[in-house]
């Protein structure tokens, strides 16, 4: 049944033009789900080659994963999340791994950022600083000096990480002079700020700064290497390793070698052991995120794109079916039974559809290797991380390319098929009702689920809110799709009554699209679907920024801002608090923690930015101004936290509670709210002194000191960073959510452009089936203007309905979705509407004037 009969193959043959809107449906919906597929593919499979750990055939390190169980019995279940900054193992495991059969030697590996300081022999007076951002060499350099006047230079801009000699053995570094560190030594670049060995050097690291001697230096210009004793020391996590690096004899296996170390730490909860391409995850950190953004992106974009794809395509068919309602009637009267013509309309469709589906896979593979490119220019994935295409994605794409039109074709062949002979050719005479026994029911109750869950929503805040929205879109568009006809029934009524007043093609326009509602209907709904997803995704962001840029602009209340995105001095926020003419100076550590969020205030877990706050709560509130709701930021103090209105909403916890967290590196904490504020979109989510969070951040250093100060204190602050002022430092700050601004626009892009096209080939189709009416209005008397002018009419009408319905369906996307998320209503320029408008009308007036003009070139041809 599900192999195509002869009259399947003969309409695909001789009228092959039928087909063609069908192909290009197809063949669209081919290349967006075979690219959310090959996105989704690569996040699944990413991974990195080690560098570092390329000697060491076998790599212990925690499990960088937090874990929370939800639920309870059968229905029990984990929900993981990727954690903020590095997940550490007690050193005490070294001299197990190391005892494990098989293993040579196990090196505890640690690296941190530190800032340098030198004195060469003694000499000179400058004071040069260098910090990095993470331990594995890669990293942002903020280099700044000042000399006996106080004012800045810039030498010394290698980054540098701190390491353990021991480490050395992996990495191959050798010996320039000097030997090997030796306690209360350090090993330095050759050349570094002109320190030779023997001299003396000023280091600030995790635990202090700390004078050393310089034993001997190397040729790498990216380190300083301690004892492995000392640098475990000064790492601020004394008794703890980022790693275990598990070295073996020539030959052998490092399977049965991981195994073996396994047995070794006894199974150790919270410890991984790795091999293979696995070890490069140990040391890239950023693999982690790169492997959520891509699974992110071909999982629930994917979902959405997918489903928005193969309803535009069903759509497609089911229009194509009905264009040919004369043909099937035809056929009926002169005898095809019902299964015939269920079997010829349900897999005519198959002939099209696997080559659709073949050659969407081009198109989709280049957009997917554009889109992973751009990804990981702007630094979103990690360079050594490669685009995985394979034969399943793309297989996955043709059979639902291949299911779409055989579905659609059986649904819309359940009409012709069923009607009787006799009444066949009678009934394709005329529209069909708008109402159907399975439709409308179906349709109404979409657009009741779509109010309801509106509502929810609008009662909801953070995730939730946001959450339950993306639920009203989909309803809400499920409604338009099922109650099409009697939508677009309503539309021609309504917006006809201006046009029955106009000229003689207005009113036939208005006339027609009425007479017509199932026609229009096919093309208003992708229209629909255009507007509300584009505008969805792009006024998402546009909220987001402007409430964010509101909040943070309100919430700086501090004259001047001293910043170094890699980290300012461990002393710096001191040296600011003791400046002539400071009043006061807070220093912030940027970073994140993990919150038990979501209905039950224990669903999932969410990535909160946090900022760890050097000096008390009433300081401050005098250079920070959160909208304290409840409580009091005063009471601020190690063991107490303060958290936006809208986490606290997501977690279900109020001021005087325990906020169950995860700190940056895994650890729990159950601090006590002692404040709820409502600008943390534009500062912060979090709020903790920033003791609590020294021991588990790879780099301890404030990246902000928030300071009032008069204009000539102001002026002496530039030794200790770059300074700037509030709205300065806004802006800077603004650049953070560049990558989610592109990420919402290429959304809206892909999602927006197909169903542009969808609907241009939508129109083209309806109007080319109407040459035979054309022809007829030019018999009957009417010129080529009026009827061009009746054309015109019509495409406007349908334009303007679909990007009405579509803006009503974004705006109750939004509303409740941006209430929940920044707690006011949604922000849509003005131009930029604009331009969606235009854009929309543009493309429905093109697509309905270009194949008019053609059909009535061809009917004036005709004798």
């Amino acid at each position: 049944m599900f192999i195509p009969n002869g009259l399947a193959r003969a309409a695909v043959r001789f009228k092959p033009a039928s087909f063609a809107g069908t192909f290009v449906a197809l063949l669209l919906a081919a290349a967006i789900v075979s690219a959310c597929g090959i996105l989704l593919e690569t996040g699944l499979r990413a991974s990195v080659p080690p560098d570092r750990y390329a000697k060491a055939p076998v790599i212990v390190a925690a499990d960088q994963q937090a874990r929370l169980t939800v639920g309870s019995g059968d229905d029990r279940y984990e929900e993981a999340g990727a954690l903020p900054d590095t997940a550490r193992l007690s050193d005490a495991l070294i001299a197990r791994a190391a005892a494990a059969p098989g293993a040579t030697a196990a090196i505890g590996d640690v690296g941190y950022p530190v800032h340098w300081g030198s004195e060469s022999g003694g000499a000179g007076s400058a004071t040069h600083r260098v910090s990095m951002t993470d331990g594995a060499g890669s990293a942002t350099h903020q280099g700044s000096a000042t000399d006996g006047a106080g004012s800045p230079e810039h030498q010394d801009s290698a980054p540098l990480t701190a390491h353990g000699w021991g480490s050395a053995a992996l990495t191959g570094t050798r010996l320039a002079s000097g030997d090997a560190p030796r306690t209360g030594e350090v090993v330095v670049p050759a050349g570094h700020g002109g320190a030779r060995t023997g001299d003396r050097v000023t280091l600030d690291t995790p635990a202090g700064p700390k004078e050393f001697r310089v034993g001997g230096t190397t040729t790498t210009d990216a380190t300083v290497w301690f004892t492995d004793r000392e640098a475990v020391a000064l790492s601020g996590h004394p008794g703890r390793v980022d790693a275990i690096a598990v070295l073996a004899a020539d030959g052998a296996d490092p399977s049965v070698l991981a195994r073996q170390v396994s047995d070794a730490l006894g199974h150790t909860s919270g410890v991984r052991v790795s091999t293979g391409n696995d070890r490069g995850a140990v040391e890239d950190p950023g693999l982690a995120d790169a492997r959520e953004l891509l699974t992110g992106l071909g999982g629930s974009f994917g979902g959405v794109a997918t489903m928005v794809a193969v309803f535009t395509a069903a759509g497609t068919v089911a229009l194509s079916v009905g264009q040919r309602s004369r043909e099937f009637a035809l056929l009926r009267a002169i005898g095809a039974t019902p299964r015939q013509l269920r079997r010829s309309i349900a897999t005519e469709s198959l002939l099209v559809a696997p080559l659709a589906g073949a050659l969407g896979c081009l198109p989709g593979t280049a957009l997917a290797a554009w889109w992973f490119g751009q990804l990981k220019a702007k630094g979103a994935v990690p360079d050594a991380v490669g685009l995985r295409i394979s034969w399943l994605p793309l297989t996955i794409a043709v059979a639902a390319t291949m299911l779409t039109a055989l579905g659609a074709g059986y649904a819309a062949a359940r009409r012709p098929s069923k009607t009787k002979p006799g009444l066949a050719l009678a009934q394709s005479a005329v529209e069909r009702p708008p109402f159907g026994w399975i439709r409308t029911p179906l349709g109404i109750a979409a657009l009741a689920g779509g109010g309801v869950l509106a509502g929810v929503a609008a009662s909801q805040t953070g995730d939730d809110a946001a959450n339950a929205a993306l639920g009203v879109v989909m309803l809400f568009m499920l409604a338009v799709g099922l109650l099409g006809p009697l939508i677009a029934r309503i539309c021609a009524s309504v917006l006809g009554l201006p046009l029955r007043a106009g000229g003689p093609s207005a009113s036939l326009a208005a006339a027609n699209s009425l007479a017509n509602s199932r026609r229009m209907a096919s093309a208003i709904t992708p229209i629909v679907l255009a507007m509300a997803f584009s505008s969805t995704l792009v006024f998402m962001h546009t909220s987001e920024d402007r409430a964010t840029e509101h909040q943070r602009r309100d919430a700086v209340t501090a004259d001047r801002i001293v910043s170094a995105p890699a980290g300012l001095a461990s002393d710096a926020t001191e040296r600011a608090a003791a400046t002539p003419g400071v009043s006061t100076a807070v220093g912030l550590l940027r970073t994140s923690v993990l919150v038990p969020a979501g209905s039950g205030g224990d669903t999932w877990l969410e990535n909160a930015p946090t900022q760890g706050v050097i000096g008390s709560g009433r300081e401050l509130a005098a250079v920070q101004d959160l909208d304290v709701r409840t409580g009091s930021l005063d009471a601020l103090a190690p063991g107490t936290v303060a958290i936006d209105t809208t986490l606290a909403g997501s977690a279900k916890v109020h001021t005087g509670d325990r906020l169950a967290l995860r700190l940056p590196d895994g650890t729990k904490a159950s601090p006590k709210i002692v404040a709820v504020y409502g600008r943390g979109l534009g500062t912060t989510l979090v709020t903790l002194p920033s003791a609590d969070l020294r021991t588990h951040v790879t780099s301890p250093y404030a990246s902000d000191i928030l300071v009032r100060a008069t204009p000539a204190g102001a002026e002496r602050l530039t030794a200790l960073g770059t300074v700037t002022d509030p709205s300065g430092y806004a802006t800077a700050q603004s650049r953070d959510r560049e990558l989610n601004a592109w990420a919402n626009t290429v959304m809206a892009a892909v999602l927006g452009g197909f169903a542009a096209v969808a609907a241009v080939n939508t129109l083209v189709m309806t109007v080319l089936d109407r040459r035979r009416e054309l022809t007829m209005l030019r018999l009957v008397g009417s010129t080529r203007r009026q009827i061009m002018g009746m054309i015109r009419w019509e495409a406007l009408l349908v334009t303007v309905a679909g990007a009405a319905l579509g803006t009503a369906i974004a705006l109750a996307t939004l509303i409740p979705m941006m209430r929940g998320l920044t707690g006011e209503s949604p922000y849509i320029p003005p131009a930029l509407y604009g331009s969606f408008l235009a854009a929309t009308m543009g493309l429905g007036l093109a697509a309905a004037l270009v194949p008019a003009r053609a059909a009535l070139g061809r009917a004036a041809a005709r004798p």
